[in-house]
């Protein structure tokens, strides 16, 4: 297959706007030589690398973007949005984020925390009306920090299956007196989709506005991110879809679009381009300093409560103890550098995100058929940027 790539250079100022100069959209070979200025060798090795990886694992649409020093210096587009349409994928295309989505989240409630709506220390008790775990002691103590940073004390995955048999989320938090606790809150972390997505009603019952609205005017709108929404995509509006696909003995199949996990918006309900996830990236490494202030990428990448990880999560990175959860992301320190990440898998979508200040340099890439490229993507690229 050959690759169709969209290079585009977009530069920044920590204090400016973004402008795009230049953007071109041709099939090419080699990948690299469609920078618009010549990419530095390892980040054209990797381009090669992932041009190469992407044909031989048969991925069916996929994209990925490199940002580094205040610009978006590669976007790469590769294959369709459906198998078989040829529909192809564009920088505009849009993809489950799934679990990326979570990273909004967190820095979503510290922009509200610094207008002073809420204190990441409240009381979600305080917020939420009728809220009961099966602790009475975990019920009055459990605050926004600790649902934000996996540290509610919960089981792990509590009620997933309730979101996967798409019940609303209002019904599902009336149940959480049912589940068992393993903690106090803040003391050990247990990865929770359900919990996280408490932010959702808290938010709009400290706002007055819904969760999809306030993402839209605080980060999706001032950011540029003309792409992105959050919940079901409208497909007589867009259809610009990434369509999901599944791994059959035949090959990759696709499925109708899902609203699988909308339900937990906060969690798994953000759907982006690649052309949005540059722009958020340049923001994460604060280039947009009017609309995400130091004050709130400091809050995400402070480390809250460290992570125990089972080793398929990290067997593609070379050994590393400290790993840890913020607001909605995972901080690594390898090879002595901060890296901030998270990666997201819903049916038929993967998406991978990874940034690390020091270098001044992040990555983001999407795919519509999952395989264990994705799980390689971040590992493959740090290992060359931090030789």
């Amino acid at each position: 297959m050959v690759m169709l790539l969209s290079a585009t250079t977009m530069i920044v100022s920590r204090e400016s706007e973004p402008q795009e100069i230049l953007t071109a959209q041709v099939r090419i070979q080699p990948v690299a030589e469609m920078a618009p200025e010549p990419l530095p060798p390892l980040l054209a090795e990797f381009v090669q690398f992932m041009e190469h990886e992407l044909d031989s694992s048969n991925t069916v649409g996929a994209a990925f973007t490199i940002v580094q020093g205040g610009s978006v210096v590669y976007t790469g587009t590769y294959g369709e949005r459906e198998r078989g349409s040829g529909k192809m994928v564009d920088e505009h295309t849009l993809f489950r984020l799934a679990s990326v989505s979570k990273g909004f989240g967190g820095v979503l409630a510290s922009l509200l925390e610094q207008e002073g709506v809420f204190s990441l220390n409240d009381k979600v008790v305080d917020l939420y009306p009728g809220f009961v775990l099966k602790d009475s002691a975990s019920t009055a103590d459990l605050s926004i920090r600790n649902l934000l940073s996996h540290t509610s004390g919960l089981v792990p995955y509590a009620f997933d299956n309730l979101v996967e048999a798409d019940q609303e989320l209002s019904t599902i938090i009336d149940r959480l007196d049912e589940v068992d606790i393993s903690a106090p809150p803040g003391q050990l972390y247990g990865y929770q989709n359900v919990m996280f997505s408490m932010l959702d009603p808290i938010a709009e019952r400290t706002t007055g506005k819904s969760y999809r609205v306030l993402l839209q005017e605080k980060i999706f709108n001032p950011l540029g991110m003309t792409d992105a929404s959050a919940g079901p995509v409208d497909l007589e509006r867009n259809s610009n879809l990434a369509y999901p696909h599944v791994k059959t003995r035949k090959g990759y199949v696709a499925l109708d679009p899902h609203e699988g996990y909308y339900n937990v918006m906060p969690a798994a309900g953000v759907n982006a381009s690649i052309s949005d996830m540059g722009r958020w990236l340049l923001a994460l490494l604060g280039y947009q300093q009017e609309w995400l202030p130091d004050t709130v990428i400091s809050a995400i990448t402070t480390p809250i409560v460290y992570t125990p990880l089972r080793w398929q999560y990290t067997r593609y990175w070379e050994p590393f103890r400290e790993r840890y959860y913020s607001l909605g992301w995972r901080i690594y320190e390898y090879k002595g550098r901060k890296i901030m990440y998270h990666g997201g898998y819903i049916r038929g979508y993967r998406a991978e995100i990874a940034f690390c200040p020091a270098e001044d340099v992040g990555i983001a890439f999407m795919e519509n058929s999952p395989n264990n490229l994705a799980s390689r993507f971040v590992p493959s690229f740090m290992d060359l940027i931090l030789e």
